[in-house]
């Protein structure tokens, strides 16, 4: 039985971290916070619910954005392999981390002494805070310069702070 070279996966690793595709964290982070706005008045368990929303609603664009690119060019190009399929979720994933920073933001908010408002709040900084900080990451991996980091992290403030103020001007 052959055994995999170890150098050769090392290669392999670096390769897929050298092409890494961070808008979907970008993306997902957008989500995420959206998802906090549009949580209103939760149910019994606000921060469980909260907590919940936030994660599935991350699988499920997760899903929606492997599904797009799979049957979208993908498939038009070449015939769908196991390879193809496991490349695609993994370039995806991102949406899914995304989310997880905010999830757990509510999830301690009890331990910081926070109400379910104070929660909400914590929940969509901390996406806000994802959003520009997975944009840098592109950036950077894409060799961007100084300028160019600090033009993306001003950017996606203002998509944060816009996100923000519709958490101003949406009343549940």
């Amino acid at each position: 039985m052959l055994r995999p070279d170890p150098a050769a996966a090392r290669i392999r690793r670096r390769e897929r971290r050298t092409h890494a595709d961070y808008t979907g964290g970008v993306y997902g982070s957008m989500l995420a916070a959206t998802v906090v706005i549009g949580a209103g008045t939760l149910g019994s368990f606000p921060r469980l619910e909260l907590v919940a929303l936030l994660l599935l609603s991350g699988v499920a664009f997760w899903i929606a954005h492997v599904h797009a690119q799979l049957f979208g060019a993908r498939l038009a190009q070449n015939p769908l392999d196991r390879h193809t399929v496991l490349h695609v979720c993994r370039d995806e994933w991102p949406i899914v981390k995304a989310a997880v920073p905010p999830a757990l933001a509510v999830a301690v908010s009890p331990l910081l002494g926070l109400d379910v408002a104070g929660a909400l709040w914590l929940a969509l900084g901390v996406a806000v805070a994802g959003q520009v900080g997975w944009s840098v990451a592109a950036a950077r991996r894409a060799g961007a310069p100084g300028r160019m980091l600090a033009l993306t992290a001003l950017v996606n403030l203002v998509l944060g702070l816009l996100i923000i103020s519709f958490k101003l001007f949406v009343k549940h």
